[in-house]
């Protein structure tokens, strides 16, 4: 987090000062964070704000629409 709020690197959170931690979990490994993160970038806004408030019932019931 202080990485991104120094803009220590050129990229998308360097323009897009201050931010804001909403979302954190543990993770085994790097690697399966690394497949975590990707998999929730791919998800619908309102899935992501469902995930940012816990509201795991919500995300079940974006995801069994988008199959049918």
């Amino acid at each position: 987090m202080a990485e991104h709020q120094a803009a220590r690197y050129a990229g998308y959170t360097s323009s897009r000062l201050p931010v804001t931690l909403v979302y954190a979990e543990a993770i085994a490994s790097r690697y399966e964070a690394l497949v975590a993160e990707h998999k929730i970038k791919k998800w619908s806004r309102k899935k992501k704000e469902a995930l940012i408030e816990g509201d795991w019932k919500r995300i079940s019931e974006l995801c069994s629409r988008k199959k049918t």
